[in-house]
Order: structure tokens, then C-alpha cells, then sequence
């Protein structure tokens, strides 16, 4: 004899309704978190913790249909997706938009793709009928988004639009920077070299810009023979590091513009036989994954805030969802110190030797 499996009916809005004892509206305003006062904070968690135990998820397909909603928005990368820091990015997006029962498709574009293909890109995502796309990039920079971008509502990591017309949310190098030199300057240090990067963009100009203020703040002079300019990676600190010690520069401390030159600093350093942070102490920016927390001593540095950004832009987004109103604006992230053993206060200098004679 053949068996039929019943399959078990799928809990519907009604459901969480009358067991609730309240109005369908009611129940709709809970779980979609209105902000417009009609359900008091009570209510709406008791409505929430029985759709938990009822097992209730919403029929997306249906809300589409009564909304024009697909409930998916889309994450546009430029290569970001295989770069150390895309993990906390794509995490803080996804925990936001988990949040808001909306689902992120991802597509990474390459980092060096021209105009026609990151239209494709954009494209792509609308075929799948995205209500709102985030474009993040992996440098901090200044750009012009695709026109199609336009189509729905949007907001940038990473990068600030040129035209003003989309939101952005972009780390707050200058103050990031800042906070690294005043770290080694509550540490007792005075001369502080600083290691810029040689490529001009935005991240380049905030670092150096941070480390002048901090220098200024302390009531020190900004010492041009304590910058020593590099390519920003693992060789470009080293190169930097040996010119600015044979010029003399004799620092204390160096703040590098990023980990990866603070890796050719800490090799300079030890070519040279100079401790870290016994005679000279370092720090980074970025806190880029293996190299920061690899470095022996472990290497104090500034996080660049990419899970925040990540979930910030999801929240962005889902304003601009609810709000036809809403205006673009443009976000600057604080950047924290992140606190490892690569610093110490300055050694004394060694007292003269005197002589008495008899």
C-alpha cells in the first residue's frame, strides 16, 4: 500500500495574527520594525517572539508582488571580494541586511575593468531585479559611479562620488592617522618619521595630513627630514626606511602609511640593528590580515573600519528604500588604534661619562 506524506502547511501572517490576538496591519508593522508609532515596543516584541516559535517567515515572492519589491539588494565590488579586508565588509553587509530580511547577491568585478564592462556589472545585478546596489571599491578614492547605477537607489564604499548624487561612506584617514601619532607621542616620543605612500590618492593625502596635525598638536615642528616617501608595500618601507636612517633622520618612532611598508620598515630595521620597540618603535594602518598580528613583535596599527562600513551602507540603502526623500550624504568612518607590542617609550639617552681628578 502506498503511503502519502502530508506536507506541512507553511505558517502564514494570519497565523502569528490570531495568536497574537491582533490586526494583520498589526502584526505587518512588528515585523517590519515601522517607524511610525502605530505598535508600542511591548507589543511589537511579543508579536516578534511568536512568529520565532511559529517558525513564520515571510512569503517573499508575494511581497514582491504587492510591492514591487524583490527584497534583494546587490553588492558590486571592484576585486574586493579576494582582498584581505573583504570578509568584514561583506560580514557587516550581510548582518545588517539580515537584519532588515533582506538578501545580498555579490558580484566582484575586476579591479582594472573599464567603463563598458562595470555597466555590465550594474547591469547584471538590475536583470535580477535588485532594489538597491552597493559598489564598493578596494581604494580609497574619488570616482564617477555608472550612469546605471542611477536605476535604483545606491550608496558607495570606500569611494565618494564626484557628481554628489550618491551616498558614500569612506574611512576617516586624517583622523586615523592622527591617533597613530598621538599614540607615540603619549608614549613619549618626539621624533616621529613618517613613511607616505608614493601613489596620490585620497588615503595618501588623509595619512599625511593626520600625522601633520598630531605633530603640530604636540607643539613640535613638522620636520621634512622625518618623511621619507615609498612605494606602499613590503619594499618601498624598506627603501624608505634605510634613506630616511642614512639622511641622518635618527627617529624614535615611524609610523608607516601601511602595514605593508611596516614590514619592509621592521626588516630595515633589524638589517641595521635596531630594536623594535627597544630603540625604535613602529606603527601601521590598515591592521591587514596575516601581516599585523604575524609581525614579531606584533605590530600596532589602525584598523580601517570595514565591517562598520559594511553594515553602515546596508542601513543607507534601506533609507533610501523607505524614504523617496531621503538625500545622499556622504559619511566619514573613525578609524581605531588597534594596540600590539611594536611600541615602547623612547630609550634615555646615556648620561656622560665624568671624570675627577684627585
Amino acid at each position: 500500500m502506498r503511503s502519502v506524506s502530508k506536507v506541512a502547511r507553511r505558517v502564514g501572517i494570519k497565523d502569528v495574527a490570531q495568536e497574537a490576538g491582533v490586526s494583520l496591519t498589526t502584526v505587518s508593522h512588528a515585523l517590519n520594525d515601522s517607524l511610525n508609532g502605530r505598535v508600542n515596543a511591548e507589543t511589537r516584541e511579543r508579536i516578534k517572539e511568536i512568529a520565532r516559535r511559529m517558525n513564520y517567515h515571510p512569503n517573499r515572492l508575494a511581497r514582491g508582488l504587492r510591492t514591487n519589491s524583490s527584497g534583494m539588494i546587490g553588492l558590486l565590488t571592484e576585486e574586493i571580494a579576494t582582498t584581505p579586508h573583504a570578509g568584514r565588509i561583506i560580514l557587516g553587509a550581510q548582518e545588517a541586511a539580515s537584519r532588515h530580511n533582506l538578501t545580498l547577491a555579490i558580484i566582484n568585478s575586476a579591479l582594472q575593468a573599464d567603463a563598458d564592462e562595470r555597466r555590465n556589472d550594474v547591469l547584471a545585478l538590475l536583470d535580477r531585479h535588485v532594489d538597491g546596489i552597493i559598489y564598493a571599491t578596494v581604494y580609497h578614492d574619488t570616482v564617477t559611479p555608472p550612469e546605471e547605477l542611477g536605476s535604483v537607489p545606491a550608496v558607495l564604499i570606500g569611494a565618494t562620488d564626484r557628481t554628489g548624487r550618491v551616498s558614500s561612506v569612506v574611512p576617516d584617514e586624517r583622523q586615523g592617522a592622527a591617533d597613530a601619532v598621538r599614540h607615540l607621542i603619549a608614549a613619549g616620543h618626539r621624533r616621529i618619521a613618517f613613511l607616505p605612500s608614493l601613489v596620490d590618492v585620497p588615503a595618501t593625502r588623509g595619512r599625511l595630513l593626520g600625522y601633520e596635525d598630531a605633530i603640530r598638536e604636540a607643539g613640535l615642528e613638522v620636520d621634512p627630514a622625518l618623511q621619507s616617501p615609498g612605494e606602499p608595500e613590503a619594499r618601498g618601507g624598506y627603501a624608505a626606511t634605510i634613506d630616511l636612517l642614512d639622511r641622518g633622520g635618527d627617529p624614535t618612532a615611524i609610523f608607516a602609511y601601511n602595514d605593508r611598508m611596516a614590514m619592509g620598515v621592521y626588516r630595515a630595521l633589524a638589517e641595521r640593528r635596531r630594536r623594535i620597540p627597544q630603540d625604535v618603535s613602529v606603527i601601521g594602518f590598515d591592521d591587514q590580515a596575516p601581516i599585523a598580528g604575524s609581525l614579531f613583535p606584533g605590530l600596532t596599527t589602525v584598523a580601517l573600519p570595514h565591517y562598520e562600513m559594511g553594515a553602515w551602507a546596508v542601513e543607507t540603502l534601506t533609507t533610501l528604500l523607505n524614504d523617496d526623500g531621503a538625500h545622499a550624504e556622504s559619511v566619514r568612518m573613525p578609524c581605531r588604534t588597534v594596540e600590539r607590542e611594536s611600541i615602547a617609550a623612547p630609550r634615555k639617552p646615556r648620561a656622560r661619562a665624568t671624570s675627577s681628578r684627585a
